[in-house]
């Protein structure tokens, strides 16, 4: 049980990335005053939040009605985890983990930046719902262990809000190259746990 919440935890920790999402929030609301942050931080997280625990409880049915085996979803998992790793070492911006310069120009007209960039894809990106669905997946016939992650992913979205509430303060302590060198610690550990998912998948496949 230890292992399992200590493995969702970090898993989801990493990927969702509250440091890194915490940046991009305060370059989108820069004309904002504190309240409006606040509100936006707590709808956006909010939204993010059903939107990966509606996605634990029916991506699996979903895979299944479309004949996807899990064996194979884990092996694409692993290799999309590992793409974000990269884009997080070698901090890059593409549509995995950050909004995309078009994204951008699209986001910077919106007064409400809850539900597009901040939920998706900043929050619950594809990485994340790759993530909560191989972790419940992962833990399918100990629906204890199940109900463990989600109260990790409870956890995570509970401290990324909080990270939100004092975003100017942590990326001005942090600054830019702080900020980058969280990532690539982060993009190194998500490295190996995207290899991990891919050995996984290959053994439950029998190809080896």
């Amino acid at each position: 049980m230890i292992d399992t919440i200590f493995h969702a935890f970090v898993t989801l920790l990493v990927i969702v990335d509250p440091i890194a999402v915490a940046a991009i929030f305060i370059s989108l609301t820069i004309d904002m005053d504190e309240g409006q942050r606040q509100r936006l931080a707590r709808r956006g997280t909010l939204i993010a939040t059903i939107v990966m625990l509606v996605f634990a409880f029916v991506g699996d049915f979903l895979f299944r009605a479309l004949g996807i085996s899990i064996s194979a979803f884990s092996i694409a998992g692993g290799a999309l985890l590992f793409l974000l790793a990269i884009d997080m070492v070698l901090v890059r911006r593409t549509g995995l983990r950050s909004t995309t310069i078009s994204e951008d120009r699209e986001a910077g007209g919106k007064e409400d930046i809850s539900v597009f960039p901040l939920a998706i894809p900043l929050i619950a990106g594809p990485g994340a719902l790759t993530s909560i669905l191989l972790l419940m997946e992962r833990t399918r016939h100990d629906p204890i262990q199940q109900a463990a992650v989600l109260g990790v992913l409870l956890v995570v979205m509970a401290a990324n809000f909080g990270v939100l509430l004092y975003a100017n303060q942590v990326t001005r302590v942090l600054g830019v190259t702080g900020v980058n060198v969280v990532g690539r610690v982060l993009g190194i550990i998500l490295a190996a746990l995207a290899v991990q998912f891919i050995l996984n998948g290959i053994e439950a496949s029998g190809i080896l």
